[in-house]
């Protein structure tokens, strides 16, 4: 249940882009993209800031394990889009992740922290992967964390909901889009 979303929350949105849209979720894609662009629909006629997170792995998630397959992943400039179906704005902060956690070597704790962010809502795919190791990290950072459940999936489906049950919980609030932008200050003006 979401019981606060204060004046200094922005969006964070994790991994909407072409390539991840595509794959295999258990969890109707176009619902989540939908979900997700209301969300950011009501952030920016709030006048809240919105972060866009995309991921370029560029061969940095190999194991060094000796059973591991070592393969390089590497995405074509398509691949890394945002999903058209996200009217992002010029003025939105955008961030190319290279791992799991959108903190972790990238400049979006220093980008919150000059807009003097203390709360950020997540969304996104995958739910256990890059939502859960960028809310993580949040917490860790001293970022109060809200959870819109309805606009994040996931490839497993056990996975999606351990983090939405009994991890997210822990962290944050996890509430729905809907519960979400009725507690936007401006955002139902």
């Amino acid at each position: 249940m979401i019981t606060e979303i204060d004046k200094h929350t922005a969006l964070v949105l994790i991994d909407l882009q072409n390539a991840i849209v595509r794959l295999p979720l258990q969890h109707p894609v176009n619902e989540v993209i939908k979900n997700a662009a209301t969300l950011l629909h009501a952030f920016h006629k709030a006048a809240l800031p919105a972060v866009i997170v995309n991921v370029n792995p560029s061969g940095r998630w190999t194991s060094t394990r000796k059973d591991a397959k070592q393969a390089t992943v590497v995405f074509t400039d398509e691949q890394l889009a945002i999903t058209p179906e996200l009217s992002t704005h010029a003025d939105d902060i955008f961030i190319t992740k290279r791992t799991w956690n959108a903190f972790f070597e990238t400049g979006l704790h220093e980008a919150l922290q000059q807009r003097s962010i203390t709360n950020i809502v997540l969304a996104g795919i995958a739910t256990s992967v890059g939502v859960e190791g960028t809310a993580r990290a949040a917490a860790e950072l001293g970022y109060n964390v809200s959870f819109a459940s309805d606009a994040m999936a996931d490839m497993v489906l056990e996975a999606h909901e351990r983090s939405l049950q009994y991890l997210f919980p822990r962290i944050g609030e996890v509430g729905t889009v809907a519960e979400i932008i009725e507690k936007i200050p401006g955002a139902l003006n």
